[in-house]
């Protein structure tokens, strides 16, 4: 049986981590390089580094903040925010990033994907999808949730999977910071479609979100922020809980 992961996220806006509420009103969280230090000594699996305004505001992610964090950790480092092109991931990838999160720039040129699976393989690509529900259809949104899109969860992310992606990394921006739970029946019909990792994002509030989750969705990951940033919920502890309900992680 394969390992869940356990994977911390630090959005990231002006150098500091930020967390906020269906992707607003957003508050400091503290210091990204301490953060990614403590997760990666209480047991994390995977870090994701995400700098959230980098589409809006038109600039490419913080390098050197990339190369400050990755010296901290010695687990798979995912990078996102602002990369549009072949030239950004080998930047990324000089930086200490292991892997690349692509999303508005994604949907608006599918054939990125393609590229750069192409050039660093499929296991360097996470595409992550940023999606709430409108008229009870699950449509994706783009640049940090702000701008809604015609498109369909389900049919991009069986999209992305065939141009190359190697995870898909669903945001429920329903469920984003409520600490409600994730959103596990979207879940399950993405786990049942495609054929790659997921790793469900939005939601976490308590240990039982991630048995939940695991247990209903058939994710791969669950990502989480606020409950690891304030303390909520400490990794190895969740770990050991979720090993009492037969879920198998790494400790």
């Amino acid at each position: 049986m394969l390992t869940k992961r356990i994977i911390p996220c630090l959005d990231i806006k002006n150098g500091r981590t930020v967390k906020g509420i269906n992707f607003l009103n957003l508050i400091d969280a503290g210091d990204p390089v301490e953060l990614a230090k403590i997760y990666a000594n209480e047991g994390a699996d995977e870090l994701v580094f995400l700098d959230i305004s980098a589409t809006e505001e038109k600039r490419k992610t913080l390098l050197d903040l990339v190369e400050r964090v990755a010296q901290q950790v010695n687990i798979p480092f995912t990078v996102g925010g602002g990369i549009s092109s072949v030239e950004d991931v080998e930047l990324l990838l000089k930086s200490g990033a292991d892997k690349v999160s692509i999303n508005s720039s994604a949907v608006k040129n599918p054939d990125l994907i393609n590229q750069l699976s192409d050039k660093f393989g499929s296991q360097c690509v996470v595409v992550a999808i940023d999606a709430k529900q409108i008229d009870g259809k699950w449509k994706v949104h783009l640049v940090g949730g702000k701008v809604a899109t015609e498109m369909d969860l389900f049919d991009w992310a069986k999209e992305v999977e065939q141009r190359g992606a190697g995870e898909i990394l669903f945001t429920s921006m329903d469920n984003d910071g409520t600490k409600n739970g994730f959103a596990n029946e979207a879940l399950a019909q993405l786990s049942n479609l495609v054929n790659i990792p997921i790793i469900a994002s939005g939601g976490a509030g308590n240990t039982q979100h991630f048995i939940d989750c695991f247990k209903e969705s058939n994710a791969d990951a669950t990502l989480a922020a606020s409950v690891f940033h304030f303390k909520e919920i400490e990794i190895n502890q969740l770990k050991n809980e979720l090993r009492k309900n037969n879920i198998s992680v790494r400790i």
